[in-house]
C-alpha cells in the first residue's frame, strides 16, 4: 500500500470516528424532539422521554373544554393586573412565538402575587368554551415566589387587528431559537386583555412537555380580537400548535360572578 493511499484511508477513518459521536448526538436530539403531529405528536409525548411521563399518566392535564353550565359560580377574588410596558423580546422557539417579559409586571389574586415571565400563542386556542375553540389564544405565564405557575389565557376571536400582536409579528426572528430584542420598541401586554376580566379557574398542567401539573389556570371569559391576516401570519409559522383537549376527570371548574 502506497503512503498516499494509506494517508487517505487514515483520514477517512478519522473522519468517520469524528462523525459517529455527532450522529449519535443527532439521533438523541431527534428522540427528545416533540411536535403536534405524527410519531412525536401529543399521543406519544408521554413515551418520548422519561420526564414526559405525566403527559400520558397525569389526571389534571390541560387544556380542557369548559362548559359554562357545569362551572360552579363562585365569589372569586378579582385578578388585579399590574402590567407595565417592557422592551419587546421575541423568540421563535420551534413550537410557538414567545415574548419574554422584563421583571416588574405581575398579577395579584386573593392576596397572592404571580410575576409575569413570558407569553406565547397557540393556533387554534387550546382551551374550548362549550366545545368551541377560538382562532388563537395567548397564554400569559406567571410564577410566584415559590416557583408555582399561574397561566392567564386570553382567547382571541375573529375581529379587528390587534396592535400588540401586530407589533410582535413584525419582530419575529428569521432564525428559530434566537431571541431578538427590538431596539427602541416597547410592548404593553395589558393592551392584549379584554375590558372584562371575569374568569374561569381550575387546576391544570402545562400544555406542552413535560406537562407538569400544579398549574393554576385563569381563562378569561371574554375574548380579545385578532384579525384574519394576523391569524394567517402566525399560521405561516405554525399552522396548528394546539394540544388536544384533555379529560376533566371530575375536577372542579369555578367561574367568577
Amino acid at each position: 500500500m502506497s503512503n498516499r493511499v494509506a494517508g487517505v484511508l487514515s483520514s477517512l477513518v478519522a473522519t468517520l470516528l469524528l462523525l459517529a459521536p455527532a450522529s449519535r448526538l443527532a439521533a438523541a436530539e431527534a428522540a427528545h424532539h416533540w411536535s403536534y403531529a405524527g410519531e412525536t405528536g401529543p399521543d406519544h409525548w408521554g413515551a418520548l422521554e422519561g420526564e414526559y411521563g405525566t403527559c400520558g399518566l397525569g389526571h389534571l392535564q390541560s387544556p380542557i373544554d369548559i362548559h359554562a353550565d357545569a362551572a360552579k359560580p363562585s365569589a372569586l377574588p378579582p385578578i388585579d393586573f399590574h402590567y407595565q410596558a417592557a422592551p419587546l423580546s421575541v423568540i421563535d422557539n420551534g413550537h410557538t412565538i414567545q415574548v419574554s417579559y422584563a421583571p416588574g409586571s405581575y398579577i395579584v389574586t386573593g392576596g397572592h402575587r404571580y410575576d409575569l415571565v413570558q407569553f406565547h400563542f397557540h393556533k387554534p386556542s387550546e382551551e374550548a368554551l362549550d366545545g368551541k375553540r377560538f382562532p388563537m389564544v395567548a397564554h400569559l405565564v406567571h410564577k410566584d415566589g415559590d416557583g408555582k405557575l399561574a397561566v392567564v389565557a386570553v382567547l382571541l376571536a375573529d375581529g379587528h387587528e390587534n396592535p400588540v400582536i401586530d407589533s410582535i409579528w413584525k419582530a419575529i426572528p428569521s432564525v428559530q431559537g434566537k431571541a431578538v430584542t427590538v431596539a427602541g420598541v416597547e410592548i404593553d401586554v395589558s393592551k392584549l386583555l379584554p375590558a372584562n376580566h371575569a374568569y374561569y379557574t381550575f387546576a391544570g398542567s402545562l400544555t406542552t412537555p413535560p406537562c407538569s401539573e400544579g398549574v393554576t389556570w385563569f381563562v378569561l371569559q371574554t375574548p380579545s380580537t385578532v384579525s384574519a391576516d394576523e391569524v394567517a401570519a402566525f399560521g405561516a409559522h405554525y399552522p396548528m400548535n394546539a394540544r388536544p383537549l384533555q379529560p376533566v376527570n371530575g375536577r372542579e371548574v369555578r367561574v367568577s360572578h
